[in-house]
């Protein structure tokens, strides 16, 4: 049994793209192999195969490991709808809304669902290659923790501690962690990966070697800055530019609780397609197609939208010919009103939409989670689709209106106004389908049928990045430590 976690010296450390490079790297061994990530605070999330809910990270390892994702892989999710409160997912499921005092004394009775999801991977496969979250040297988090050392003691697992060289600091940071963790977790930490360097590794070798020494672990590698690399990011938003010149201007509002913004990852791939996400003080941004995306607290906002001139530059935008797509929280943020009684994402009230849609939407307790394969039928171009829903929100047309999504249940979903120029669906990934991408820019405009298939593209990026792993990390060295006795 291969059991080893990947802790990080702060966020964005490479967590998560470690951990899917050593699946893959395992997979292609012959292993079987699952991920896991015991906590996870994200507003990217995916439908797993046995209908819960996940970080979609963990659903992109599950993709390195060649299985399909289920609860048990994030048996906690954590997604803020406030500065100080968030929805609990348990082992796929809502468990409901929490301050952060409430959740920290609900840790307990969470660590044992995390360890009983834990135990059934172990039962399942001959590897589980485990992502911790943030820092484990965050003292004010230290107590009663399930997303880092605290489960690495639970369950007497070995870890491997990565830091990102970029920003600078990278020594200071990995003695600095080693500094703030008990004895016991720093004899638990077998060794050292670093990432993201660029230059000359004779020039970094000194460092290398008296870190060796200071700490008496082994660097297991330095993983090189992959230019051009490509996987789904946990949650922040990512803003670079693949090397293209697409003519075609797609605009993305990011609003304060922006959810599941992997949705375009392929159209910032597309070769005909300039993706842009733009700060709600842009109003004035010129575009072909303007998409509202999901939220996790939908009134707030739209609250936010009108507050910055959205609503009239949405008036603006169409009256000169554009198209607007609403996707989830943006769908129901087109219709005419959005009420939540329950106060679910915030204050119990009701809020006007933009009125595009003849919609109106209620946030109910249930949240509807579904994989989703159908059709996508618009000008005339009908095209299969694949993706899933996630949202609480019921909405229903208020006046007959044209459906353009017919699922595999034989559901009609989603909404196209009469003008042909505004267009709504719960569909989350609808752009990952080729031939839905291309059907959906056709009716925004863009009249060539260039779009990628994104789930291939992630596949040669995984193996891109095992070979990498394979070149440039000692696995003998590394799997040997881990699987020595604590």
């Amino acid at each position: 049994m291969t059991k080893l976690m990947v802790q990080g010296t702060t966020s964005d450390a490479g967590k998560s793209t470690l951990v899917a490079g050593l699946c893959r790297v395992l997979l292609r061994r012959g292993h079987a192999v699952a991920p896991f990530k015991p906590q996870n605070m994200a507003l990217n999330s995916a439908v797993t195969a046995d209908g819960g809910e996940i970080g979609r990270a963990q659903a992109v390892q599950a993709q390195a490991c060649g299985i399909a994702p289920t609860v048990d892989m994030n048996p906690v999710l954590i997604k803020p709808a406030s500065d100080t409160g968030a929805q609990i997912i348990i082992q796929g499921k809502v468990q409901g809304n929490m301050t952060a005092q409430n959740f920290h004394r609900y840790k307990p009775e969470a660590l044992a669902k995390v360890l009983a999801s834990y135990q059934r991977l172990c039962s399942q496969y001959d590897s589980v290659i485990t992502e911790g979250a943030g820092s484990p040297a965050e003292i004010n988090l230290r107590q009663g923790d399930i997303a880092n050392m605290g489960f690495a003691e639970a369950v007497d697992c070995p870890v491997v501690l990565i830091a990102d060289i970029n920003p600078g600091g990278v020594f200071a940071h990995i003695v600095g962690t080693l500094e703030l963790l008990s004895p016991s977790e720093r004899k638990r930490i077998k060794g050292f990966v670093i990432n993201r360097f660029r230059g000359d590794l004779a020039l970094l070798q000194p460092g290398l070697d008296w870190l060796e020494e200071k700490t008496g672990k082994p660097v297991f590698g330095v993983i090189p800055w992959l230019h051009n690399f490509h996987l789904e990011a946990e949650d922040a938003i990512n803003r670079e530019q693949p090397n293209h010149s697409g003519h075609f201007r797609v605009v993305v509002p990011v609003l304060p609780h922006i959810s599941n913004h992997t949705d375009f990852d392929s159209l910032r791939h597309h070769p005909d397609v300039n993706l842009e996400f733009v700060a709600l003080a842009e109003t004035r941004v010129q575009a072909d197609l303007i998409i509202l995306p999901g939220s996790k607290n939908v009134r707030g906002d739209l609250a936010a939208l009108r507050n910055s001139g959205w609503d009239k530059h949405l008036q603006r935008h169409l009256r000169y010919g554009g198209k607007i797509l609403g996707v989830c929280g943006g769908y129901q943020m087109l219709g005419h009103t959005l009420r939540d009684p329950h106060g679910l994402e915030g204050e119990p009230g009701d809020s006007a939409g933009f009125g595009y849609l003849p919609l109106d939407t209620v946030l109910e307790q249930a949240k509807q989670l579904r994989n989703i394969d159908g059709a996508l039928t618009l000008a005339g171009e009908t095209a299969t689709v694949a993706g899933y829903e996630i949202h609480q929100g019921e909405s229903r047309l208020t006046e007959t209106a044209e459906q353009p999504f017919l699922w595999n249940d034989h559901r009609r979903e989603g909404c196209l106004n009469a003008d042909n120029t505004v267009l709504g669906t719960y569909c989350h990934g609808v752009f990952d389908s080729p031939g839905g991408a291309n059907t959906l820019l056709q009716w925004a405009g863009l009249t060539r049928e260039t779009a990628i298939d994104i789930k291939a593209m992630q596949n040669t990026e995984l193996d891109r990045l095992a070979d990498t792993l394979e070149q440039h990390i000692n696995l003998q060295q590394l799997l040997q430590a881990c699987e020595a006795t604590l």
